[in-house]
């Protein structure tokens, strides 16, 4: 009953996010392989370490689908935090940083979640905030104070957008697979499924309106859609399979992308200026 939901979270992670990172006309290929490469090393990486856990703790290390799983999860926040150093690193520095994320994320979540009973079953406090503020420690680690540069080949083409937003489409598609894998079969995981996917409509949705509100043309920017338009899914993971109404997923999935446009249009740029932070795919407004 879970394979569907774990081959829904590989395309996800695979070709959906490797896309979403292509948006840089010249390095799209080197963020299709780099994810490829880092997701591969960061799971194998951390089912070692759980293994080992396991057994100091129980004598054995047993291998299943869920810890492969939870092993996926663990990689996705090394996958997210590159996205602030992207196309500014060498595949050498990526791996060094999935080497000293992945055991930080592993103690994270477990205290986070056994020793301060959080409930977070779409991974939004552990995966999401997590991932995010490592990365841009990371970004900040770095470069130091070196004031953000915009280099001519940065600039996304009309043909890298268009990668980028087929990215964020299947992203969006597989979205409620992510949250819900963990629920209770039956009725939570049912409500998680169907909270995720009114918050990723209502976040759509006020991603298109907002977005052709600030843009001074009038015009849908494709950088806001394709981030924009997932922040409700980041955000109902914490509650996904609570008993809130649909109002209130629908709430929280406009708000989140009202919060996540807002931030690339006026907190990145403020946060670049007043301290030197380097955010190459804004994963501080999403995440």
């Amino acid at each position: 009953s879970t394979f569907p939901f774990f081959q829904d979270i590989q395309v996800m992670l695979v070709v959906g996010l490797g896309l979403l990172l292509a948006f840089l006309p010249r390095y799209g290929l080197s963020a299709l392989t780099h994810n490829f490469l880092l997701l591969n090393v960061s799971a194998q990486w951390a089912l070692m370490l759980q293994g080992l856990l396991h057994h100091l703790q129980h004598g054995k290390a047993v291998l299943g689908l869920h810890s492969m799983l939870s092993a996926e999860f663990a990689a996705v926040t090394v996958l997210i935090s590159a996205g602030a150093v992207l196309g500014r690193t060498s595949p050498s520095q990526l791996l060094a940083m999935a080497l000293c994320e992945v055991p930080i994320y592993l103690a994270s979540e477990w205290l986070i979640i056994t020793r301060l009973g959080v409930l977070d079953v779409g991974g939004t406090i552990t995966i999401h905030v997590f991932a995010c503020y490592f990365g841009l420690g990371v970004s900040k680690t770095l470069f130091g104070n070196a004031k953000p540069t915009v280099h001519p080949k940065e600039t996304p083409t009309p043909r890298s957008d268009l990668l980028a937003l087929l990215g964020a489409l299947i992203l969006w598609v597989f979205w409620p697979s992510f949250v819900a894998v963990l629920c209770q079969p039956g009725d939570a995981q049912h409500r998680a499924i169907l909270h995720t996917l009114l918050a990723l409509s209502a976040s759509t949705i006020t991603t298109v309106l907002i977005s052709i509100l600030l843009e001074s043309d009038g015009k849908l920017s494709a950088g806001h859609l394709q981030n924009g338009s997932l922040a409700g899914g980041v955000a109902i993971g914490a509650v996904a399979d609570m008993h809130i109404t649909p109002a209130a997923a629908l709430a929280l999935g406009s708000l989140s992308s009202l919060l996540c446009i807002l931030g690339f249009q006026f907190l990145t740029p403020l946060l670049a200026k007043k301290l030197a932070l380097q955010d190459r795919c804004g994963i501080h407004n999403l995440h």
